[in-house]
């Protein structure tokens, strides 16, 4: 049976600003850009973590009809298809202070929680993304 997670996708309205955000920003590394022709298959990953990749995927043909992708766009326009995120990190007050001074947006600041520490934030799109310093 299966063994692993290797690929998870969220939705993106531009794959060149999630590019910049994902890759640019937070600090991932691109797994995968390719012109497929028919869509762009752009994966990110954590740094060191090849094996788990996001697709940032831009609604379209040939997964959805074109109506439908653009009622999926103008969904995520409206902030009620953000997808969700959670990443780790080893110091979550630095990585905070290190996205907030590169212009990234938060929802919530770290805070104490019974697993560790974690904040929030949302990407260009309206995806969340919540990164945790576990407890040692």
């Amino acid at each position: 049976m299966f063994n692993a997670v290797t690929l998870s996708q969220i939705y993106v309205l531009d794959q060149a600003e999630a590019y910049d955000f994902y890759v640019g920003k937070l600090g991932l590394e691109v797994g995968s850009d390719q012109d497929l022709g028919f869509m762009r298959w752009l994966t990110v990953h954590a740094p060191g973590d090849p094996g788990r990749q996001i697709l940032l995927e831009r609604p379209g043909p040939p997964a959805m009809s074109e109506e439908l992708a653009e009622q999926v766009r103008d969904l995520i326009t409206k902030g009620v298809m953000g997808g969700w995120l959670g990443l780790t990190t080893d110091d979550c007050q630095q990585t905070y202070e290190t996205l907030l001074a590169k212009g990234v947006e938060f929802t919530d600041e770290p805070t104490e929680r019974p697993y560790g520490i974690d904040c929030g934030l949302r990407d260009p799109f309206g995806n969340r993304i919540r990164f945790t310093q576990p407890k040692q």
